[in-house]
């Protein structure tokens, strides 16, 4: 790719994003998932499940349950000992959909948990009934668990996320230049990181402050970028 003679490689910094239950974005979309994290330890049952795309927010939440319980994230597979680890603390098994599970090894998770009075939040992009489960045992306790659903972003969620993501990498914006960037951008919440990093990018390597003309030539790229996939 030909690089602009403007454009110079800027050094690379890590922007570790704010996590904390004060850090998070509270909307309509949000509030049965909030609600949940935070009636722990009197959930209405000992498994839940937080449903929702990508970049919906599920990680934070389950950082914020985390920290909450001293959960210990699992991976139920064959051999592992996720059961024996929910016997005696809360567990975290993230991204059930993507990391993929063993049908036996999840189902002695669960049946840890409620004979241990422990609990176990899971957190996917599909609901339970899209998953490739096999064993009957295991989904009739799949299908007692609480299921909590996030929903796509709204414009004050994106305005509310954008300024915080522009915050976390200490760049100050204007209320117009995030207007444009909603108007215009994907409506999800990894869209809007995908966004931001790059905005952050383009300007420290052409020395250039954060305009409409810049997000215009981001939001373009990704655009196309879309259409090519």
């Amino acid at each position: 790719m030909t690089r602009s003679p403007y454009e110079q490689l800027p050094l690379v910094f890590r922007h570790d994003p704010a996590t904390g239950r004060e850090d998070l974005l509270v909307s309509d979309r949000l509030s049965a998932a909030i609600a949940i994290v935070d009636l722990w330890p009197d959930w209405p049952s000992p498994v839940v499940i937080i449903a929702g795309p990508v970049g919906s927010g599920k990680s934070h939440l389950a950082s914020i349950w985390r920290e909450k319980t001293g959960a210990e994230s699992i991976h139920p597979i064959a051999g592992s000992n996720a059961s024996d680890i929910a016997a005696a603390k809360p567990v975290l098994f993230e991204d059930v959909d993507r990391q993929g599970f063993d049908d036996t090894a999840l189902f002695h998770v669960i049946n840890s948990v409620r004979q241990n009075g422990t609990a176990l939040l899971m957190t996917s992009r599909l609901w339970p009934m899209s998953w490739p489960v096999t064993l009957p045992d295991l989904r009739s306790r799949l299908r007692a668990a609480t299921v909590v659903e996030i929903g796509e972003p709204d414009d004050e969620l994106l305005t509310q996320v954008l300024f915080k993501l522009f915050a976390d990498r200490q760049l100050l914006v204007d209320e117009r230049l995030v207007a444009y960037i909603v108007n215009r951008m994907e409506r999800s919440l990894e869209a809007a990181q995908i966004v931001v990093e790059r905005l952050d990018h383009l300007a420290l390597a052409r020395g250039t402050r954060l305009t409409r003309a810049l997000a215009a030539e981001v939001l373009d790229e990704l655009a196309n970028a879309r259409c090519v996939d």
